[in-house]
């Protein structure tokens, strides 16, 4: 059962009550910070309870209301790990989870009516973050641990504008970027008995010899639990069609990771094996 913490000032609790009972008919559990009266309070102060347990990450989403909702979105943003989004729409409220990752939804109760509310608050929360191109946008907001350490792994055989893309886009959410590249070996269990075209030792160094990259291991296996083991990265970032959960549970990746997912560029244009393709076009 989800936890969804909620508050407002005095404008906003009977439509913060309503909320509530329909956040337990839909199998939440909502958490009422108050007030439970109609005595007047500073929307900051609630706006500073939801918002700081938000940003520790004890509980993952928020409801905020007051009259129009703009005071409780101002107050919310103030703390690094929060995304407060206003949503006095159907679209936008859609949208504010699919394009900017809201974990707070900021309502105004002389605005919206019981049912519109209910529209906005289901769309909310039943609406994934998009990730993809989204992804690195809301990276350049959020805060990075001190000291992080970032890794991500590849064949890297030839080296194209689509590897440049994740590999800027890992370095940016941490200061060491450590890079795992497939042994040949592993490459051919992977790619096939054609593959790699350049061995590791030269991929290695193609590498190396970029500002971004601090240090590239080569690696034997076909997964990388172990190389993730011996790395001890904060984050681990992977390119591809798949969700972070989706990634961290086919990879077996633990809870204090974080996962992201590096924007996916056209496959049919930044691949490798398009590249090879290409080439023996050419060549013919």
């Amino acid at each position: 059962m989800d936890n969804i913490l909620l508050a407002s000032d005095h404008n906003g609790t009977t439509l913060k009550s309503y909320i509530y009972r329909v956040l337990k008919e839909w199998g939440y559990n909502p958490i009422d910070l108050g007030p439970y009266d109609k005595n007047t309070v500073d929307y900051v102060d609630c706006a500073y309870q939801v918002g700081s347990i938000i940003d520790k990450g004890d509980i993952n989403r928020g409801i905020l209301i007051c009259g129009t909702g703009v005071g409780m979105s101002i107050a919310a943003n103030r703390f690094e790990n929060v995304r407060a989004a206003l949503i006095h729409n159907i679209d936008s409220a859609a949208k504010c989870r699919e394009h900017n990752d809201s974990n707070v939804l900021c309502l105004g109760s002389w605005i919206s009516t019981e049912a519109a509310t209910e529209v906005i608050l289901n769309l909310w929360l039943d609406t994934k973050f998009g990730e993809g191109r989204h992804v690195k946008r809301i990276e350049k907001i959020s805060k990075h641990k001190p000291q992080s350490i970032v890794f991500t792994n590849g064949v890297f055989d030839i080296l194209h504008a689509g590897h440049l893309e994740t590999l800027q886009f890992a370095k940016s959410l941490g200061d060491k970027l450590v890079v795992g590249i497939n042994s040949d070996l592993s490459t051919k269990k992977l790619k096939g008995p054609t593959r790699p075209i350049n061995c590791e030792e030269d991929r290695k160094k193609l590498l190396n010899s970029l500002s971004i990259i601090d240090e590239v291991v080569i690696f034997s296996e076909t997964d990388t639990q172990n190389i993730i083991k011996s790395v001890r990265p904060d984050v681990v970032v992977k390119g591809g069609e798949f969700t972070a959960a989706q990634v961290r549970k086919r990879d077996d990746i633990p809870d204090h990771i974080d996962v992201k997912i590096a924007p996916l560029l056209e496959k049919e244009k930044y691949s490798t094996t398009s590249v090879v393709e290409k080439i023996k076009q050419h060549a013919t």
